[in-house]
This record gives structure tokens, C-alpha cells and sequence, in this order.
């Protein structure tokens, strides 16, 4: 075990060894002998301890390098001692407020609990070893966080900051300019949420990322998006410009299962079956695309008018009708509504141009306890939805293809700030 005695200790061993030197080489005369002696003591001390000043053989080592003007933030702060151990650390922030950090257990190293942060931020560092002889050495010093000539930062996030939504809506992210480093920001893209959720981040191109559960949001969870920019380099030469923090949160799961052979609604709340509702989709020319949809819209009342599909309004297929409860699923013009003329065949048989109809008391119902970005998968059709622009088509891209276009991968989520990365 390395012992290390202290300075004065040292010292004091030293001077002994001077005094002794000089009491033997004192002449042993009977005149003078008070002064001689004296004044030999005093200049031998005085010559030996200018000549022979002790040094520390410790050594310390920093990262990042002490001086260093342009860190870059987000690093962290560390130092190592050789030929010695750390008795003393202080770090202080420009605003004079401490650095704490942490001491390794030989105490051959310390390291700081949090990042430098911030750009332009400087550092004052102090810190104290002492070598097996019990010989101190101090450095004090600074480091400075760099000062980027050009940042860029985010431009718009989809939805919108601090509102709810239902299970079925991703969360883009729309950045001020093309991004090259593609990895770097998305590692830095955090997401947390109240309920574990497996997910992954993807680019639909230099300038947008969009996030998406594996399957569906959780009901009632809340989630946060951290895009901790500051110190990640986006481009060449092109900084974040800050870091973003938005929040979110889901209302009750909502997804519904539509068998267009079964002419069936089966609609889940929080995983639980809570109503089992009759319906029609279209008939043979107007086909109901099977896939994944998500409610985009929702309007007590609205006017349809076939012209809007393409229809002429001589032919024996055109209408306009004051449809009630309608929620749109399509830009195509695929909706679910309240269709008081089919009831007959709700239940039996496909007879619409292309919407979910049902009667006007489900639909009311069914009106009443959704949201936008409720799910709605819909089977028993060859006609596919398609993971183009026709509405929120997400869900329809499946999860290995959804992987090829992220640089990070899959992740899985928490409440722990930086834990899903």
C-alpha cells in the first residue's frame, strides 16, 4: 500500500540532516564558538533549501487539455493523476457557481458529474496531488466551450408542442436546414415517456426526422422530445443552436379493427373490446382500402359531394348528401359517418363509394370518444392502403423497412433523461 506522508514530515527530516552536518564540520576552538555557530547554521539552511527545492513527482493529466478555447459542449471534464494521488479539486463555471464531480477510489482520478455546457462557457479548474514523498503540486487553469461562426436549429414540430393525441400520430421534426451529420443529431433526438415504448427515429430526408412507436402510442402517457443540439456538429461548420424541449401526451387508446368481410367495427379502448359495431364499406368499383388509418379530422357536420371524387353528376353514382359524425381517414376521401340510408345492408353487405357508414346512433357514439390520430386497421380487401401521402400511412410501413431509413436504430424509451439513446 502506497503510503504518503506529508510535507511538513518531509521537511522536517531534512533540516535534521542539515543541522547535523553542520554541527560536525564546526571547529572545536574555545573563542567565538556562540557566533561561528550561528552563523554557519544559518547560512548552510539557507544556501541547502535554494539549492535543493523539492518537486513534485506527481503528474496530472486533463481532458479535455487545460487552456483549450474551443471545446466542444457536451464533453466531459476528467483528470488523472500519475506518480500520485488528487488531495483537492475545484471547478467553478462562469458564473462562479461549483463543478461537482466524483473521486475514483485510489483517489488517482476525479471526474465531473455533468457536461461542459453551453458555448462560449469558461471553466476555471484548480487541482491539488501529492507524490509518495508527501510533495504537493497545484495547476490551476481554464478551458472554454467553443463559439460557433454558424448554428441551425429546428424549424417546426408536428403535432404541435403541448397538445394530446391519439395513438396513431407520429411526431416529426422539421430542422432550419439539410442535415449531413444524420447520426450525430439523431443520437441527440431524446425521447422520453411515462410508460416504456420501443421506437425509432427515421429520415424522410435532409431536413425532416419522424418518430413512431414499433406498434401504437400507450394510452394516457406523456412524452417528451429533447433535441439536445448545442454541441453536435449538423453539418460541416454548422452547429445546433440550442437545445428544444417539447412535450406532448395521449388521450385513451383508441383502435378499431374493420372486417369489410365481416361487415363488422370492433372498436378497442385501452386494449379492451367496448363496442361491436354493424357497418358498410364500399362496394365492387368504390373498394375501401385495407391497411392502417388514422383519423385526421373530425366534423360534426359536412357536405359530400361525389363531383369532389371525379364522379359526374349525371351519373347514376353521383350524390351530395349532409353526411353527420364525419372523421376523415384519407385525403382521398375515405371517412367514417353516420349513413341512416344503408342500414339495411350494415352488417350484411358492402354498398358505399368508398366510406365506413353505419347508423347514426353508433356513430354518434363513436364520434363522442375519439380524437384526432385514432387508429383504425382495416382487412378483408386485396385494395392496400399504400405508405404514400394519403394521409397518416405510417403504420403501413413495416418496422424493418422503417429501420433502414434511421441511423440509431431501435430504442427503447423511459422517463430518464438520455436513457432511450
Amino acid at each position: 500500500m502506497d503510503r504518503f506522508p506529508s510535507a511538513s514530515r518531509f521537511t522536517r527530516g531534512r533540516l535534521l540532516v542539515v543541522v547535523g552536518v553542520a554541527a560536525a564540520a564546526m571547529p572545536l576552538t574555545a573563542c567565538g564558538t556562540t557566533n561561528n555557530f550561528t552563523t554557519g547554521l544559518t547560512d548552510v539552511s539557507l544556501s541547502s533549501s535554494a539549492a535543493s527545492t523539492p518537486k513534485s513527482t506527481a503528474t496530472l493529466t486533463f481532458t479535455p487539455a487545460l487552456g483549450d478555447t474551443a471545446v466542444v459542449p457536451g464533453s466531459g471534464l476528467k483528470v488523472v493523476a500519475d506518480k500520485g494521488r488528487i488531495t483537492s479539486v475545484k471547478v467553478v463555471n462562469a458564473t462562479g457557481n461549483p463543478v461537482k464531480g466524483a473521486l475514483s477510489t485510489d483517489n488517482r482520478s476525479w471526474v465531473a458529474n455533468d457536461q461542459l455546457t453551453g458555448y462560449g462557457s469558461k471553466y476555471v479548474v484548480a487541482v491539488t496531488a501529492v507524490d509518495r514523498e508527501g510533495i504537493t503540486t497545484t495547476t490551476r487553469e481554464q478551458v472554454r466551450t467553443l463559439v460557433p461562426e454558424h448554428t441551425s436549429g429546428i424549424a417546426g414540430v408536428d403535432p404541435s408542442p403541448n397538445t394530446t393525441f391519439g395513438a396513431g400520430i407520429p411526431i416529426t421534426v422539421t430542422f432550419d436546414d439539410p442535415v449531413e451529420n444524420k447520426a450525430a443529431v439523431e443520437k441527440h433526438l431524446v425521447v422520453l415517456t411515462s410508460k416504456p415504448v420501443v421506437g425509432a427515429w427515421r429520415w424522410l430526408s435532409d431536413t425532416q426526422a419522424q418518430f413512431r412507436p414499433k406498434t401504437y402510442w400507450p394510452g394516457k402517457i406523456h412524452i417528451v422530445v429533447k433535441a439536445q443540439l448545442v454541441g453536435v456538429q449538423m453539418s460541416p461548420g454548422v452547429w445546433g443552436d440550442r437545445n428544444h424541449t417539447y412535450a406532448f401526451t395521449t388521450y385513451d387508446s383508441i383502435v378499431g379493427l374493420v372486417n369489410m368481410r365481416k361487415h363488422t367495427l370492433v372498436v378497442r379502448q385501452n386494449g379492451k373490446v367496448i363496442r361491436t359495431i354493424p357497418i358498410t364499406t364500399g362496394k365492387p368499383g368504390f373498394e375501401t382500402r385495407s391497411g392502417v388509418k388514422v383519423v385526421m379530422t373530425k366534423e360534426r357536420n359536412r357536405i359530400m359531394d361525389a363531383a369532389t371524387g371525379g364522379t359526374d353528376p349525371t351519373s347514376p353514382e353521383y350524390y351530395r348528401l349532409n353526411v353527420e359524425y364525419a372523421m376523415r381517414l384519407t385525403w382521398s376521401g375515405e371517412f367514417l359517418h353516420a349513413a341512416p340510408w344503408s342500414e339495411g345492408s350494415q352488417g350484411y353487405d358492402n354498398v358505399s363509394h368508398g366510406c365506413t357508414g353505419m347508423s347514426t346512433d353508433n356513430a354518434a357514439w363513436l364520434y363522442g370518444i375519439s380524437h384526432l390520430g385514432d387508429v383504425y386497421e382495416y382487412v378483408g380487401n386485396d385494395k392496400q392502403m399504400g405508405t404514400g401521402d394519403n394521409g397518416i400511412t405510417v403504420w403501413n410501413v413495416k418496422w424493418a423497412d422503417w429501420l433502414k431509413d434511421s441511423k440509431a436504430g431501435e430504442v427503447t424509451t423511459s422517463w430518464v433523461s438520455g436513457s432511450s439513446q
